[in-house]
């Protein structure tokens, strides 16, 4: 699916792609078994002011038309949303250019960020899926993946998350330690691409890390 132009208005007309491509990256999360027991959020921008987001408790494998909402970026959220959608507007004020958001609970991206916490971030260096994030054209050089403290109120963590990484962070992704991983991308083939590529580099440090035990 081509990315929706964040200028494009008005967005009802691209909702129905928004929704499609949320729930065929919502399939293949399942079938990965990277959002158990219903965790893990996901949104699409649909233009300058406006993203589809999921909503809290539904089954992340089977969206439908009623499991999401369209949410303005800068108005109250509603109820019945996810208690993590502060942390999906934040990136899309943040930066424009940000065309969708996804936050899964995979097992690496969980025990690496609690048993890297104090460091404040996660080192990857010497892989060669490091290319898998945009912008990233070599295996050499080390890359730090952010790591934040797991927080109740999300509004409070989205406004550290955002200080912290800044509009254009050098890797499009971070962990909450305990918690898994969030990815955003210019499409969200790319933002996919972005998760998929995270979640490969983290399962190779966990078992490096079992063997070297």
């Amino acid at each position: 699916m081509s990315s929706l132009h964040p200028d494009s208005a008005p967005w009802r007309p691209y909702e129905s792609q928004a929704l499609a491509a949320l729930a065929d990256f919502g399939r293949f999360a399942a079938a990965k078994g990277w959002v158990p027991a219903r965790a893990g959020n996901y949104s699409h921008r649909l233009n300058a002011t406006t993203a589809l987001v999921t909503r809290t408790g539904v089954d992340k494998g089977a969206i439908g038309p009623n499991d999401v909402a369209a949410i303005a970026l800068d108005g109250a959220i509603p109820a019945g949303m996810s208690a993590e959608t502060p942390l999906h507007l934040a990136r899309y004020r943040a930066d424009a250019g940000v065309m969708a958001v996804l936050h899964v609970h995979t097992v690496a991206a969980t025990v690496l960020s609690r048993a890297d916490l104090e460091r404040g971030a996660l080192r990857v260096e010497g892989f060669e899926l490091q290319k898998a994030f945009h912008g990233i054209t070599t295996h050499e050089g080390a890359l730090d993946i952010p790591i934040f403290a797991n927080d109740q109120d999300t509004v409070a963590l989205a406004e550290r998350v955002e200080a912290r990484i800044g509009p254009h962070p050098a890797v499009p992704c971070y962990l909450l330690a305990g918690h898994g991983a969030y990815a955003w991308g210019r499409t969200i083939e790319e933002t996919r691409r972005h998760l998929e590529g995270l979640e490969f580099l983290l399962a190779c440090i966990l078992e490096e890390r079992r063997l070297h035990r």
